[in-house]
C-alpha cells in the first residue's frame, strides 16, 4: 500500500495564498483623504454632566431621570439612593443621579 505524501512546499504556498485573502477580509474599506468621518453612533456616546445640572435640587423620578439623561447625551441614567449597593465601575455612557433621603438630587455626575 503505498501512503501519497504531500511535499513541504504544498502547505506552503497554500499558506503564502490565503494568508493574504484572510488579512485583507479583515481590513475596512480605505477612507478617501479629506473625507470626513461618519459621526458617532448612539451605541459610543459619552455622557456630559454639565447640561443635566439642571436636576440638582429636584425630586427625582422617572421623567426627570429621562429629561437629564437626554439632555447629557448618556445612554442610561441611574439614580443612586442613600445607603444603596451600586457597582463602582465607571461607564462613561451612564449617567448618576445621586438623592438624598427625601429623594431630591444632590449630585449629577457620569460614570
Amino acid at each position: 500500500m503505498r501512503i501519497n505524501r504531500f511535499s513541504p512546499a504544498v502547505p506552503a504556498l497554500l499558506f503564502s495564498i490565503l494568508l493574504p485573502m484572510l488579512l485583507s477580509a479583515c481590513a475596512g474599506a480605505p477612507q478617501a483623504a479629506g473625507t470626513p468621518e461618519p459621526p458617532p453612533s448612539a451605541a459610543s456616546r459619552r455622557c456630559n454632566a454639565a447640561p443635566a445640572q439642571f436636576a440638582m435640587g429636584r425630586t427625582a423620578d422617572a421623567a426627570l431621570a429621562e429629561e437629564a439623561r437626554i439632555r447629557s447625551g448618556a445612554r442610561t441614567v441611574r439614580v443612586l439612593r442613600p445607603n444603596e449597593v451600586v457597582t463602582m465601575e465607571f461607564n462613561a455612557e451612564r449617567l448618576n443621579l445621586a438623592v438624598d433621603q427625601a429623594g431630591r438630587v444632590i449630585r449629577v455626575n457620569c460614570g
